[in-house]
């Protein structure tokens, strides 16, 4: 019989002690298994390099991360907006090979999926580098067409030719909008926040009822904007008065219905604009950026920046605490492995004296006992491991499902690749005072007694 069926043996005679022991081997390295899986999971959701983008640009108020989480991500709703005018700037400017205006508001009825106003050239520009957007469909060109997600299409059971209306939620609760969007295309799945999206034609978004922003407040907001510019304020405003003319004829004669007509380009407003700069001149976006620093009220963030630094000071501190208790908790489950066999030395006592004197030497009862502890500890291990991918399985649709993010639980995370040399070397050491208790006893005490 060898060492190991010899130590099972012994384990199993100490079946309810052995079992509490692994059991507390098996949480802890469970515990690590899902940590690191979910936050492999938000790092490949915030990872830097699946941003296709050079800048984000937006108001100057609110912090770069609200800006990046807001435009990229659709975590939070930037706090205040840019001139559609300074949009079609950014457009103009010989350094932009590609500027895409977002305008943010209003969720959808069903799913409570954001929307976003934007142009077809969102989905010619890659959504990560390297990777262009599979649409099955059309592209929108109606003011009501939509584009959606795979997850929106999924959870809503929304195809081509669906409908739907959308809601917004203000100070008086929330308002239904009674414009009807029909989807014309569907997004394959590509794993980041376009799959939880709602796209719509950014015509058809200035076109909602409720979204007009009151002309006066338009003003004010631009005198501010470009303040240092008096050449293009002139531009926009002259545009604002012209729009309060027409709103004041068309309110002589209204008939009670809302009409759909085009909106003047200086009352216009974006969330943010998407800019990729030449490729071909790497301080572009450097030079862009410092630019509007010291000009408009405008922001211009490098959004991998923005996201590292959220990774390193906030997300990697929160997973770094949880693998620090979770490697605790794993070191005290080593202890009581070391305490459930220390203890029962004194009751093996005579057992390890019969064994020496059927002709076992010391050795081989001091790889007895350590293989005990070895058994205990990677074997608990192994099936913490187990149980760990396999909740993370159980878990994948519904963490999908709620957030966004794609888990995939049989990806090995760096740390788990020494994950079991470390839990060999913990049962060596826990295993070695035991281990040399027996190596000591003597053989005509153990039988004596």
């Amino acid at each position: 019989m060898n060492l190991v069926a010899i130590a099972w043996k012994s384990i199993c005679q100490r079946g309810l002690a052995s079992c509490l022991t692994g059991v507390s081997v098996a949480l802890g390295v469970m515990l690590m298994v899902v940590v690191l899986v979910i936050s492999g999971a938000v790092r490949s959701a915030f990872n830097q390099n699946t941003i296709a983008y050079d800048l984000v640009v937006g108001h100057q108020r609110g912090g770069e991360l609200a800006l990046v989480l807001s435009a990229v991500y659709r975590v939070q709703p930037a706090s205040e907006n840019l001139p559609y005018l300074y949009y079609k700037q950014l457009q103009e400017d010989r350094r932009v090979v590609s500027a895409v205006p977002m305008a943010f508001g209003d969720v959808t009825q069903e799913g409570h999926f954001p929307l976003v106003g934007t142009t077809a050239e969102y989905f010619e520009n890659d959504y990560t580098p390297g990777k262009k957007f599979l649409v099955r469909g059309n592209q929108i060109t109606g003011h009501f067409d939509a584009i959606i997600g795979s997850e929106v299409a999924r959870k809503n059971n929304w195809d081509i030719g669906s409908q739907f209306q959308i809601i917004h939620g203000g100070a008086d609760g929330t308002h239904v909008h009674h414009e009807m969007f029909t989807v014309v295309s569907v997004i394959k799945q590509t794993g980041t926040p376009n799959d939880r999206t709602v796209f719509v034609n950014i015509e058809g978004f200035y076109a909602i009822e409720g979204h007009e922003t009151p002309l006066n407040e338009v003003e004010d907001r631009l005198k501010k904007f470009y303040a240092s510019d008096p050449e293009r304020l002139e531009f926009a405003l002259k545009q604002i008065e012209e729009a309060k003319k027409h709103a004041a004829d068309e309110g002589s004669h209204d008939d009670g219905h809302h009409h759909h007509h085009e909106t003047p380009d200086a009352a216009k407003e974006v969330t943010a604009v998407l800019v990729r700069t030449r490729p071909d001149h790497h301080f572009d976006a450097i030079n862009l950026s410092a630019e509007l620093k010291e000009g408009y009220q405008a922001m211009a963030v490098n959004p991998m920046n923005s996201i590292r630094k959220l990774m390193t000071d906030v997300l990697g501190n929160i997973e770094m605490g949880l693998l620090i208790l979770t490697a605790m908790i794993i070191l005290v489950s080593g202890i009581s492995i070391f305490v459930s066999i220390y203890n029962s030395m004194s009751d093996r006592k005579r057992e390890i004296g019969i064994m020496r004197a059927l002709g076992a030497r010391r050795g081989s009862v001091f790889g007895i006992v350590l293989t005990e502890s070895i058994v205990l500890c990677v074997g608990g291990g192994i099936v913490g491991w187990l149980v760990g991918h396999g909740l993370a399985i159980a878990a994948a649709p519904t963490v999908v499902e709620r957030t966004g993010l794609l888990l995939d639980p049989w990806t090995l995370d760096p740390m788990e690749l020494i994950l079991f040399p470390v839990l060999l070397g913990l049962a060596a050491i826990v295993g070695f005072l035991p281990a040399m208790t027996a190596y000591r006893t003597d053989v005509a005490d153990a039988l004596a007694g």
